[in-house]
């Protein structure tokens, strides 16, 4: 069975169930009113009359709450009616605990709604924050093309961490990718941190190994401020990157990221490994000396740099996407293409059902006579469907 077919059975499975769940409360009237009706008195069917109020009031409106307890008082006003039973006191009784049962399937109903309610408002500001953190930048960036993509995971979640920012610097065009750990507006909180130090120490600082340090030092004050590393984040995975004025190189500085990976235009494909594995900004463990791995950049190739939403998407047998293999042998006509072509290619590979946010940033050196190109940075929020 194919991809698409497993995602369609799921999707049908799905609607099933819902299905199911809201006709479960009138199954239970009705089996009640059968059950009582083709059994002995000394048989009751009160478990399965005050069930039904309660299962409908974490699924049903207010109003269907209410007609299904009503539902459920009148079936057995019904039947003590038609067994000329209503006068005796264990009829009494029965109506008592529908009745209370129902009430409290009323309560449960307005607990459920009001923590829905919060849960959303929490999730619109997290979103929002997160859409006025995140730098949005030019398409064109120091005479390189810029395309960038942030896509929230399909969960229920909140935003995450996961970060990205390029500025054009007098020592050249410096990039950020990062992911903090954690959600929320903690998480949006951190991200601001690091990006407010970056487009800082990127004008400021003459090498990327202290544009690393200035991060480094800004989570730790940040940290302090905060009573602690518990209070924050704790740690960011960065991969940092410079592309010297005039020069078709590229250094970059990686702290506990995955690893970038550089797209050429005859399809080979480079993984940008540091030669010297290093820890993420944050951990509060001393000074850490950085150290910068430097590649060469030929006219049209692609600098791709992600987060581990991309790496560490699986799919229903588990099996991690590798985007070195998937692109490996692959020409995209530029930056904006590759990671519409990513994105797309990670939804087949899980199904449309990933659990972590996804941060892309594609930096192209274009070749000689090669045109401008428009693009845009694309923010798809929780459950939606980006392109």
């Amino acid at each position: 069975m194919g991809k698409r077919e497993k995602r369609r059975g799921r999707h049908a499975g799905g609607v099933r169930t819902r299905r199911f769940v809201r006709s479960l409360p009138m199954l239970m009237i009705v089996g009640g009113v059968l059950f009582d009706a083709l059994t002995p008195p000394q048989f009751t069917a009160i478990p399965l009359f005050t069930a039904a109020p309660l299962i409908a009031a974490p699924f049903f409106s207010l109003a269907s709450t209410i007609r299904t307890g009503a539902a459920a008082m009148l079936a057995v006003l019904g039947l003590r009616l038609h067994h000329d039973t209503l006068a005796a006191v264990v009829s009494s009784i029965e109506l008592l605990t529908v009745l209370t049962v129902s009430g409290l399937a009323v309560v449960i109903n307005g607990v459920v709604r009001r923590s829905n309610e919060q849960l959303a408002s929490a999730r619109v500001i997290a979103e929002t924050a997160m859409r006025a953190v995140l730098p949005t930048p030019s398409d064109r960036i120091g005479g390189l093309q810029v395309a960038a993509r942030y896509e929230a995971a399909q969960s229920d979640e909140f935003v995450g961490g996961d970060l990205f920012s390029v500025t054009d610097s007098p020592h050249g065009v410096r990039l950020v990718v990062g992911d903090v750990r954690g959600k929320g507006l903690d998480a949006v909180a951190a991200v601001a941190v690091v990006i407010g130090a970056f487009r800082e120490a990127a004008e400021q600082e003459e090498t990327l190994e202290g544009v690393a340090q200035r991060l480094e030092r800004a989570l730790a004050r940040e940290s302090e401020h905060r009573g602690g590393l518990d209070a924050f984040e704790g740690f960011v995975t960065a991969a940092l990157a410079e592309v010297p004025p005039g020069a078709g190189r590229v250094r970059i500085v990686n702290r506990g990221h995955p690893e970038p990976l550089l797209l050429h235009t005859d399809g080979a494909l480079e993984v940008l490994g540091p030669s010297v594995p290093a820890l993420p900004l944050g951990m509060d463990l001393g000074l850490w000396p950085d150290r910068v791995d430097e590649w060469d950049l030929p006219a049209g190739a692609t600098l791709l740099l992600y987060t581990d939403g991309l790496s560490e998407a699986r799919n229903g047998e588990g099996v991690f996407y590798d985007p070195a293999e998937r692109l490996r042998g692959r020409i995209f006509p530029g930056p904006e293409e590759l990671l519409s072509a990513l994105t797309d290619d990670v939804r087949l590979h899980t199904g449309g059902e990933s659990t972590d946010d996804m941060a892309l940033l594609a930096v192209e050196r274009p070749g000689e006579g090669q045109p401008d190109r428009r693009r845009t940075v694309k923010i798809v929020g929780l459950g939606g469907r980006g392109g």
